[in-house]
C-alpha cells in the first residue's frame, strides 16, 4: 500500500512546485510590466512659454542618428517639454555623419530657427557650424557630446570618462584585478573615445590588460561583425567592454551566437532589450546608464529659455547610474522610446 502512494506523493510535490514556480514567474512578469508602465521620472520643470515674433519658438534637434534607443529617448524627453511649453520641434537625422550634421545646423539657421540642440558625432568638426549659428544670433545647446567652444550656449551631458572609470571599477571587483579585456568601441565618436580611455586607464591601472580594441563605428551591424571577429580571435577571452548602445547590442549578439554566456563577463554603456536580457541572465555584469530622458528635458528647457531671450546655465550635468543584475528591474522604463 505504501509503495503505491509514493508516486502520488511525488507527483503532488512536483505539481505544487510547478504551481509555485508559475506563481512566482507571474508575479515577476507583473512587477516588470508595472515598472515599465510607470515610465521615466517626469521633468523637474517646464520652461515658461513665450512668443518669438508673434509665434511659438522653433527648436531644431540634430541627433547623431535615429537608430539607437538612446537618441530616441533624448528626443522623447525634449518633445515632452516642448509640447507642454508650446514650442515647435524639427528633428534632422545626423546619420552618424559629421558633415550631414553641420549641414543640418546650417539649414536650421537659414530657416531662422530660434535655437538648436545638437548631439555631435565629431565635437571638433561641428564647431564651425555652431559658430555660424552664434554669428546669426541663434543659440546652440550641445547635448551628450561635449563641445568645448564658447559658441555653445549650454552644455547638457555626463562625464563620459568618469563613467568609463566607474564601470571599470565594477569590473575590477568582479575580476579581482586580473584578466584580459576585449573592447568594442566607436573610434569615430568623441564621446565613446572618452569612455574608452576612462575605462582602459582605470582597468589597466588596476592590473587588467586590454587584449584588443575593435571598431563598431557606432552602427549596430558593424559592431556585431567587429565583436564576432574579436571573440573568434580570442576564444578564451574572459571579459569584454562596449562603449555605447550599438556596440553593446552587437557584442551581446556575438556572445550569444558563439555560446560564450557561461565563460565571458560583459560590461558596457546604455540599456537596450539585449542588454536587459544579458543582465537578467547574469553574463552582463554592469551597464552605465545615462538619464537619457533628462538629457532631453534639460536641453529643451535650455533651448526654449534661450530662444525666449532668457538666460540658461552654461553647464547642466546629468548623472549616470550603474545597472546590475541586482537592480535591473528599477530601470525597465528605459526600454521605452
Amino acid at each position: 500500500m505504501m509503495r503505491r502512494t509514493v508516486p502520488a506523493v511525488v507527483a503532488l510535490g512536483l505539481l505544487l512546485t510547478t504551481i509555485g514556480c508559475d506563481t512566482q514567474a507571474r508575479r515577476e512578469i507583473e512587477a516588470e510590466e508595472k515598472a515599465t508602465e510607470q515610465g521615466p521620472p517626469p521633468p523637474r520643470r517646464i520652461a515658461e512659454s513665450c512668443e518669438v515674433e508673434g509665434r511659438a519658438p522653433k527648436i531644431g534637434i540634430v541627433p547623431i542618428n535615429l537608430q539607437a534607443l538612446f537618441f530616441n529617448q533624448i528626443i522623447t524627453g525634449a518633445k515632452t517639454v516642448a509640447a507642454q511649453a508650446g514650442a515647435h520641434v524639427q528633428i534632422v537625422n545626423g546619420e552618424d555623419d559629421s558633415t550631414k550634421q553641420a549641414n543640418a545646423v546650417d539649414n536650421l539657421v537659414a530657416d531662422r530657427y530660434d535655437a538648436i540642440i545638437v548631439d555631435a558625432v565629431d565635437t571638433e568638426g561641428i564647431k564651425p557650424a555652431i559658430r555660424r549659428a552664434k554669428d546669426a544670433g541663434i543659440p546652440v545647446v550641445a547635448v551628450d557630446a561635449t563641445v568645448d567652444d564658447p559658441a555653445v550656449s549650454t552644455q547638457v551631458g555626463t562625464a563620459n570618462a568618469e563613467g568609463g572609470r566607474q564601470i571599470a571599477d565594477a569590473l575590477l571587483k568582479i575580476s579581482g584585478g586580473g584578466g584580459e579585456i576585449g573592447v568594442v568601441g566607436a573610434l569615430n565618436s568623441t564621446v565613446q573615445n572618452e569612455r574608452q580611455k576612462g575605462f582602459t586607464d582605470r582597468a589597466t591601472a588596476g592590473g587588467m590588460k586590454i587584449k584588443n580594441v575593435v571598431d563598431g563605428r557606432n552602427v549596430q551591424e558593424n559592431a556585431q561583425t567587429a565583436a564576432e571577429n574579436l571573440l573568434t580571435g580570442a576564444p578564451d577571452l574572459p571579459y569584454a567592454y562596449a562603449t555605447g548602445e550599438p556596440a553593446l547590442i552587437g557584442l551581446a549578439a556575438a556572445v550569444v551566437s558563439q555560446n560564450r554566456t557561461e565563460d565571458l563577463k560583459v560590461v558596457g554603456w546604455d540599456l537596450s532589450t539585449q542588454a536587459m536580457d544579458g543582465l537578467r541572465a547574469g553574463w552582463i555584469a554592469g551597464v552605465v546608464q545615462q538619464n537619457t530622458f533628462s538629457f532631453g528635458y534639460e536641453s529643451m528647457n535650455a533651448a526654449i529659455d534661450l530662444a525666449c531671450g532668457r538666460s540658461a546655465p552654461r553647464n547642466v550635468p546629468v548623472p549616470t547610474q550603474i545597472v546590475t543584475p541586482a537592480n535591473v528591474r528599477d530601470y525597465l522604463y528605459y526600454l521605452e522610446k
